[in-house]
């Protein structure tokens, strides 16, 4: 998959910040569709954009979703939560995985059958936090590095059924989410821009702001990077 131009787009968490700005470059990059996923009502008023009630973390809502879905082309896993914690709470630990570590797997595994048949794409938006925890938000931290060993490890069981899966390193970006964070922010729709950019020069890791793109090259030239090859490459020799 390369342009978004007549292409059929599921975007989780579509209602605002980083999800709202990619529904808005998905219509401006002209998707034929675009299903916005969110856990409440939502409207919009281009009539590509169809409302998805989705909970990512209710595994029968995320059934429904599917079958209210005939096709799909690119899967944009976003939908996410970030609380602040000392890891005292074993329930924020859980939650955070529930929402973006299972939640992220619940739904991929739901629209799978649909970007097999289209050889689509998946993108999972995690963070740079995945790469270096951040102290004030541990279980968050924690829950987006598992979501990337899970991004890896669907690359490595797609890729001979033609489903490409991007991982987006997300910097600080001005939305909710981070208000209470004082530093440099990227905006929302430069965000968006960017991973949609990668999604179409077919990047496997996306950094999609100045921050992230600090980490860029270091880490596309890295030992876990290499080693990543290595074992995509292993799996790959494995007889069928």
């Amino acid at each position: 998959m390369t342009a978004l131009t007549g292409k059929i787009v599921l975007i989780t968490g579509a209602n605002r910040g980083i999800g709202r700005a990619l529904l808005e470059e998905a219509l401006h990059r002209g998707a034929r569709q675009v299903y916005a996923a969110t856990r409440g009502s939502f409207v919009h008023p281009d009539e590509r954009v169809t409302p998805l009630l989705l909970d990512v973390t209710d595994k029968a809502q995320t059934q429904q979703a599917a079958q209210a879905v005939p096709a799909l082309d690119l899967l944009v896993n976003n939908a996410g939560v970030a609380v602040p914690d000392d890891l005292n709470d074993p329930a924020v630990l859980e939650h955070h995985l529930a929402v973006n570590l299972f939640g992220y797997h619940g739904v991929t595994q739901a629209f799978l059958p649909l970007l097999v048949r289209s050889r689509g794409a998946i993108v999972n938006n995690l963070s740079t936090a995945a790469l270096e925890p951040m102290p004030i938000v541990p279980a968050y931290s924690i829950s987006k590095a598992a979501a990337y060993s899970l991004t890896r490890s669907q690359r490595i069981f797609l890729a001979d059924q033609g489903v490409r899966v991007h991982a987006v390193f997300t910097g600080p970006t001005d939305t909710d989410m981070n208000r209470g964070f004082d530093m440099p922010k990227a905006s929302p729709e430069s965000v968006a821009r960017a991973i949609f950019d990668g999604v179409e020069n077919q990047e496997e890791d996306i950094f999609p702001d100045p921050m992230a793109q600090t980490m860029a090259a270091g880490w596309r030239n890295s030992p876990a990077k290499a080693l990543e090859d290595e074992h995509a490459a292993l799996s790959a020799a494995e007889p069928a």
